[in-house]
């Protein structure tokens, strides 16, 4: 009988949460009406909190890459980066949005937070 290693089970599963939470995240933003702006920009930043985490987590597990592996991981971790000022600007836009600039504020952080998500998303896949 083979030995589960526990360590990778439980690191593995820490993340299915976040991830379950994540996949609807941009959809739960878009729901938000004017009038809930502030809960809809607490929730992004809350968001945005728990990507920096994982974030954190995967350059954390990447810095012990090398050679090849190493050098894609380092800019899978900028373009992460990037994307991740990205969506705190559509953020920042979302909290000052008035009425009338308010769905496209909301859906461009959305659409950010999205493709920061989707980033992260593939750069896990290759570390595996």
């Amino acid at each position: 009988m083979k030995r589960l290693n526990w360590g990778i089970l439980a690191a593995t599963l820490a993340f299915v949460p976040a991830l379950a939470l994540a996949a609807d995240a941009w959809d739960t933003v878009k729901t938000y009406t004017v009038e809930k702006k502030n809960e809809a920009v607490t929730y992004g930043k809350k968001l945005v909190r728990e990507t920096d985490r994982e974030i954190k987590e995967l350059d954390r597990k990447a810095s012990k890459a090398s050679g090849e592996a190493k050098a894609q991981f380092k800019s899978d971790m900028q373009e992460l980066k990037t994307k991740r000022k990205e969506a705190a600007r559509k953020l920042d836009e979302m909290g000052k949005a008035s009425g009338a600039a308010w769905e496209e504020a909301k859906n461009g952080f959305a659409d950010a937070y999205k493709d920061l998500h989707d980033s992260y998303e593939k750069a896990v896949k290759k570390l595996k």
